[in-house]
């Protein structure tokens, strides 16, 4: 291991604004609004405000996939937030989030709106509002709620560990790449043992604990997070892989990942979706500009 200096802390840390990285611009190390802007609402009892980073598929996946079982009260308006633009920090957005990250969703289908923050929080929120996707008996729905908060807690050693350092931090620093690389590695390998002897990560059934976890670390097996997939080898990982493949087939987790998009393909685009029919009519203006 090299290093070019080395950093003494301070005794007392300031925040210095031109820290580089990618997101500098829009981290800050106080919370609150920092400007004006009232959120949008559709016609739907359920209004999403997101942006279709792993953490955002969560949920628009799970309303995929509960209205191709026919929960049709699961119909729902999703609403581009730009977080690179700093949205997550207008007044109406923190008002349902005061944590400032998306997703955060609006449930107006009771006497009493209710907001839900958190992805987590809102899968499980969802799941027990339409009975679906999260099993009832006690040993299996605690197995369930048990990988769906293992993700919870081990993702940010993904993100914003290894995909921070590896991908975005303004310095390459071996000691971080090297530390997030090695829990990495050690969380796709919990999971390739739990799918050795499962079909889907909770046991038999798909649940909201794949849904959770499978835009994470299916994501990353199946390269489209940080371009880092032969640097992990996640070939080593022939069970998530296995895993991986069987859920991107599932046409709900194809327009779930679809919602809020705005990088990649223009054909993998729905930067709004306010109707079913709004998948469609993407595929027919795909379709107009490639005949042009």
């Amino acid at each position: 291991m090299t290093n070019s200096s080395e950093y003494l802390p301070p005794k007392v840390w300031t925040w210095h604004t031109e820290n580089g990285g990618k997101f500098a611009n829009i981290n800050r190390p106080i919370a609150g609004a920092t400007h004006d802007q009232d959120l949008p609402v559709g016609r739907h009892p359920l209004q999403l405000y997101s942006l279709a980073t792993p953490n955002g598929q969560k949920v628009t996946i799970l309303l995929e996939e509960l209205l191709a079982l026919g929960h049709t009260g699961a119909e729902y308006d999703a609403w581009l937030i730009h977080i690179g633009e700093g949205q997550q920090f207008g007044s109406g957005f923190v008002s349902v989030n005061p944590n400032s990250k998306i997703p955060a969703l609006m449930d107006y289908s009771g006497a009493k709106p209710i907001r839900i923050f958190e992805s987590g929080a809102i899968l499980q929120y969802l799941a027990e509002k339409f009975g679906a996707f999260l099993p009832t008996e006690p040993a299996a729905r605690a197995e369930c709620l048990s990988w769906l908060f293992w993700q919870m807690g081990s993702a940010p050693y993904l993100g914003g560990g290894f995909g921070h350092f590896y991908a975005y931090a303004p310095t390459k620093i071996e000691y971080a790449i090297d530390r997030f690389a090695m829990e990495t590695k050690r969380q796709l390998d919990v999971l390739d043992k739990q799918l050795a002897v499962s079909e889907y990560i909770a046991g038999s059934e798909y649940s909201i604990a794949d849904i959770a976890i499978w835009p994470w670390y299916g994501g990353l097996v199946k390269g489209r997070l940080y371009e880092a997939a032969e640097f992990l080898s996640v070939q080593d990982y022939p069970h998530v892989q296995r895993w991986a493949d069987a859920i991107d087939a599932r046409p709900a987790v194809q327009r779930g990942r679809m919602v809020n998009r705005v990088s990649g393909e223009l054909s993998g685009q729905l930067r709004e979706r306010h109707d079913a029919s709004d998948f469609a009519t993407r595929t027919q203006d795909k379709l107009a500009v490639a005949s042009e």
